[in-house]
């Protein structure tokens, strides 16, 4: 399917914009690290999260809209704002929760974890033996590592990495050449860590920590020698991360790409990060040399970097600060030992992660390599990690001599590198490797098994809404589905058939596939609904997914509501329709789910007459994934599979009025809360019911 010239049919106060409705996300996520009843390591995580987001949310977002200031696009997106204006308000907002991120940092979260003997010493405050310690730290580990560049006309100024910690230094004075430079640069090479553990009888404190900028303002002089520091700054530069390459021009992806990686590094600058008691002058000289104006400038009161305090919780032994302690439930069709293709056969089986266990998926595989009945294996990758279980187990089935299809996605953004790692060891034991349609990321989640068994040929598939990530599997909410339904697997089948070779797609009988039948077949279902309403029947429409953009999509909700379908939408990140406004949505609610687990599953429900359809998929409401991505949307056929879904994917959401954000028709969030209606907790509810124990 080509994507549609859709045009927004409402007015474009009905459309908000994808750019605050990312930030407003993170404020959701902010609320968690303010929120007391978050152990207190969990709320410094919760920081932590926050400012990954934002260097994410630079490195492409704001970088996609400074190219279109740059290249003074005229174009106006569907909320009706321009470039120029959606900068302005996405500047204001980020450097607003920036403000608040660290003044809670300081004046709530790091207060917090002193009382709890959990120390980060301030070099104002470092008594001598402290000082002498840190300094001989400073001397053997540090200055070996470090590389001062004195500015002047044979030493320009250095090229910065993007997001690396870096420290402007103010000098006076003249060298031992006689040079009279004033001003350096001290990069922090990134084998240094960011956070220095004190022993536990020099601080005074079950667990102290230094900053390593802390360290290296204190001591900067000794390696200016004769010199006197004038004043020392940390300062960061987050640049432009989106890979240019056309792939329409290139003959080899995997090559370009390998040629594209290293510039990433060094793409253009659009947001420099400085501390607030950097001088005027010293910010004035670094904005010019990354070419950015006063608009891209974030003054911090602290470090530029809180992202690498993500480690502290982890080297602090303290239970009672953190999440509780979590075993994933394993079901007992594919209980230890079991042979998994005889689970299967009997029943689909349906995984809840985290709360179920993602071994069964990392078994299906290990025991497909082993099985000398299986004769071939299908796979995508999009993210599954430098160090994957499940690649072993590809390259392990290879090696045997299986016929083992891998499609991997070379341009999965920021696991480009990982995956032409994979590529390239699969393809050294014989793996048929290939990187999808030109133009089209791979973004489905399907594994295909054949098995010769005494009736023939059985295919066996397992069908995901989450990366093959053993790790996220353990942190990101996610269905995935294993099946040897012969319709189904001949789905799939047909599947990595367009993907390896070539020809014009087919008709699939129960997947709906992006970019051909997965949008059409979303917008079927939502004016069937209002068909349904309009007849005076029950419309009832229950989403959940990542994200709501497509207009053509937030168009039909629109009119079901007009039509008097009810419908609930559980969005977690950023939603462009607009909930709750009179004639036009009133029956429409959105809510977003935001605690301990990232809420990752795709679930689709049309209530189609009371025959309850239940799709799971990899895509999004986005256009990205209805045209721009090979997507699969596959339905629960199993009714008590279809009932868990249901149940535990939808209604337990619903009734969440503990971690649940309601969205106004304005756009803002509001907390659930109700002291009156018994409490429930979706992600807690779903721990004790799916639990191990």
């Amino acid at each position: 399917m080509i994507r549609p010239n859709t045009q927004p049919q409402f007015p474009t106060q009905n459309y908000l914009n994808r750019e605050i409705g990312l930030l407003a996300f993170n404020r959701r996520v902010l609320a968690q690290a303010t929120d007391e009843r978050v152990p207190l390591l969990e709320r410094l995580r919760f920081l932590c999260i926050v400012s990954s987001n934002l260097d994410e949310f630079f490195e492409v977002r704001m970088a996609g809209i400074k190219e279109q200031v740059k290249a003074k696009a005229q174009a106006i997106s569907n909320d009706g704002m321009t470039a120029k204006e959606a900068f302005r308000q996405v500047s204001t907002e980020a450097r607003a929760i920036v403000t608040e991120q660290y003044q809670h940092l300081n004046e709530v979260i790091l207060p917090a974890l002193e009382a709890e003997g959990i120390r980060f010493l301030r070099r104002t405050k470092w008594n001598e033996a402290q000082r002498e310690w840190i300094r001989n730290y400073f001397i053997h580990e540090m200055v070996p590592v470090l590389t001062p560049i004195g500015l002047d006309p044979s030493h320009p100024f250095p090229k910065v990495l993007n997001k690396s910690l870096n420290f402007a230094v103010e000098l006076e004075g003249k060298d031992a050449f006689g040079r009279s430079s004033d001003a350096a640069i001290v990069q922090a090479p990134r084998v240094l860590p960011r956070v220095i553990k004190l022993p536990e009888e020099l601080a005074g404190c079950a667990h102290g920590f230094v900053f390593l900028s802390s360290i290296l303002h204190e001591f900067v002089g000794e390696l200016f020698t004769g010199m006197t520091v004038l004043g020392c700054y940390q300062f960061r530069a987050t640049r432009n991360s989106d890979l240019f390459v056309d792939e329409e021009e290139v003959t080899n992806l995997r090559t370009k790409l390998q040629g594209e990686l290293p510039h990433r590094h060094f793409g253009d600058a659009v947001r420099l990060e400085v501390a607030n008691n950097c001088s005027q002058a010293m910010t004035d000289f670094l904005l010019a040399q990354f070419g950015l104006s006063a608009a891209d400038l974030y003054r911090v009161n602290g470090p530029v970097n809180l992202v690498r305090l993500m480690q502290v919780p982890d080297w602090v032994d303290r239970p009672d600060l953190k999440f509780a302690d979590f075993v994933p439930g394993l079901p007992k069709a594919v209980g230890k030992g079991m042979n998994i293709f005889d689970s299967i056969r009997r029943s689909d089986i349906l995984l809840h992660h985290p709360y179920q266990s993602f071994a069964p998926v990392i078994e299906l595989l290990n025991q497909a390599a082993k099985d000398p009945q299986v004769v071939a294996i299908k796979m995508t990758v999009y993210r599954t990690g430098t160090d994957s279980v499940l690649m072993t187990s590809l390259i392990s089935a290879a090696k045997s001599g299986k016929e083992v299809t891998v499609v991997v996605e070379l341009m999965a953004r920021f696991d480009e590198e990982a995956n032409i790692s994979w590529a390239t060891k699969l393809e050294e034991v014989g793996a048929h490797v290939v990187y999808g349609v030109v133009g089209y990321k791979t973004h489905a989640k399907a594994l295909l098994i054949v098995r010769r068994e005494d009736s023939g040929l059985v295919r066996y598939a397992h069908l995901g809404t989450g990366n093959y990530h053993p790790r996220t599997a353990r942190l990101y909410s996610d269905f995935g589905l294993m099946t040897c339904n012969e319709e189904i697997t001949h789905d799939v089948s047909e599947v990595f058939k367009q993907l390896t070779g070539l020809g014009k797609a087919r008709t699939l009988k129960h997947l709906w596939q992006a970019p051909f039948t997965l949008q059409p077949n979303v917008v079927a279902g939502i004016r069937a609904e209002a068909e349904a309403a309009k007849a005076g029947g029950k419309g009832l429409i229950v989403a959940k997914m990542n994200s709501l953009l497509e207009p053509e999509v937030i168009n039909a909700l629109y009119e079901a509501s007009q039509a008097g379908v009810s419908i609930d939408l559980i969005v977690r990140g950023v939603c462009a329709l607009r909930p709750g406004v009179p004639g036009l949505s009133e029956n429409i609610r959105v809510r977003s789910i935001i605690g301990r687990f990232l809420e990752h599953h795709r679930i689709f429900y049309f209530y189609a007459g009371g025959n309850e359809h239940v799709y799971l998929s990899s895509a999004d409401w986005m256009d990205r994934n209805f045209f721009k991505r090979i997507e699969l949307a596959f339905p629960i056929l199993d009714p008590k599979l279809k009932k868990r879904v249901i149940t535990e994917g939808l209604k337990f959401y619903l009734a969440d009025n503990q971690q649940g954000w309601d969205m106004n028709s304005q756009g803002v969030y509001q907390r659930r809360r109700s002291s009156r209606a018994k409490q429930h907790n979706a992600q807690g509810e779903l721990m004790v019911t799916l639990g191990g124990g």
